[in-house]
C-alpha cells in the first residue's frame, strides 16, 4: 500500500510503502514514471531497472541498501527514514557517515560493480543513525568495472556535480570513479556547494574535464592545507593517479580534520 511520495526522477518515482502479508515492512517502492510510454518509444528504462534490481541484489554490506523484490517496471527496497547525508548538521557526523559509505564503495569494487552515481542524494540516513548509519542507494547508473560506457550527458546531467571524467568521456569506469564521485561529495559536505559549479551542463562537463580541483583552504580558514592536497589526488583527471581505495581517502581526510 502507498503512503506517500518520496522524490521523483527523470524516468522514475519513489514511494513510501506498506508491504502487506507476514513482513508487513516499510519499503522504498521505485515505479517507472510510464512503462507503456519507455515500451513504444524503444527506451531501455526498464531493462536498467531490471539491471538495477539484479546488480543490487547480490549485494549483502551493512551500508548497502537491501532490495527486496521486483516486477515489470517497479522494484522495492529498503526505506531508509532519516533522509540525505546533508541533514546531518556536524562535521564529524559527515565523516563518519562517510567513511561507512567508503567502505561500502570498496566492498562493492571488490565485487566488480562501479556504482556511478555517488552524490548526496544517494547517501540516506536510517532512522537512528548513531545506531544504524547511512546507506547507500539507487544502483540505477551501476556498471560492471572495466565496462565502457557510451557518453550520454543527457543521462548523468543531474549528477554532473559529481561526475567523473571518465565517466563523461564514455571511458571504461573503475572503482577510481566512485573515488571521484566521493571526493566530490565530500567537498558538498565540508564547505556547502560541489567542487565545480557553471551555469550550463557544457559548462560544467568542461569544468570536471579540465579544471584543477579547488583548494578550499584558501576560502576556509579553518581548513588545513592537508584537505587540499587529499583532494587534489582524489579528484586527478587520470584515474590511476587516485588513492588506491575509498576507504583510504576519508581516512586521510579523517585524520586531518581530526588533528
Amino acid at each position: 500500500m502507498v503512503e506517500a511520495l518520496v522524490g521523483r526522477g527523470g524516468s522514475s518515482t519513489v514511494y513510501r510503502a506498506r508491504e502487506t502479508g507476514p513482513l508487513a515492512r516499510t519499503v522504498a517502492l521505485k515505479v517507472l514514471t510510464d512503462l507503456r510510454a519507455a515500451d513504444a518509444r524503444g527506451g531501455d528504462e526498464p531493462a536498467r531497472l531490471e539491471r538495477e534490481f539484479a546488480l543490487a541484489h547480490r549485494l549483502e554490506h551493512p551500508h548497502v541498501v537491501a532490495v527486496f523484490a521486483h516486477g515489470p517496471g517497479w522494484l522495492s527496497a529498503e526505506y531508509a527514514a532519516g533522509g540525505p547525508i546533508t541533514g546531518l548538521a556536524t562535521i564529524p557526523n559527515r565523516l563518519a557517515a562517510l567513511a561507512q559509505i567508503a567502505d561500502a564503495l570498496d566492498y562493492l569494487h571488490g565485487q566488480g560493480i562501479v556504482h556511478c552515481d555517488v552524490k548526496p542524494a544517494n547517501i540516506l540516513l536510517r532512522q537512528d543513525f548513531y545506531r544504524d548509519g547511512a546507506v547507500l542507494v539507487d544502483f540505477g547508473s551501476a556498471h560492471e568495472r572495466d565496462e565502457t560506457l557510451r557518453p550520454r550527458t543527457a543521462r548523468v546531467t543531474a549528477s554532473l556535480p559529481y561526475a567523473a571524467p571518465e565517466l563523461l568521456l564514455g571511458r571504461a569506469v573503475s572503482d577510481a570513479t566512485d573515488e571521484y564521485s566521493l571526493a566530490c561529495t565530500l567537498v558538498e559536505l565540508i564547505t556547502g556547494a560541489p567542487p565545480f559549479t557553471a551555469a550550463t551542463a557544457a559548462g560544467l562537463t568542461a569544468a570536471q574535464l579540465t579544471r584543477v580541483p579547488p583548494r578550499p583552504s584558501r576560502h576556509l580558514d579553518w581548513l588545513p592545507r592537508a584537505f587540499d592536497s587529499v583532494l587534489a589526488k582524489a579528484m586527478a583527471k587520470n584515474p590511476a593517479d587516485r588513492y588506491r581505495s575509498c576507504a583510504e581517502m576519508v581516512g586521510l581526510v579523517t585524520r586531518i580534520l581530526r588533528d
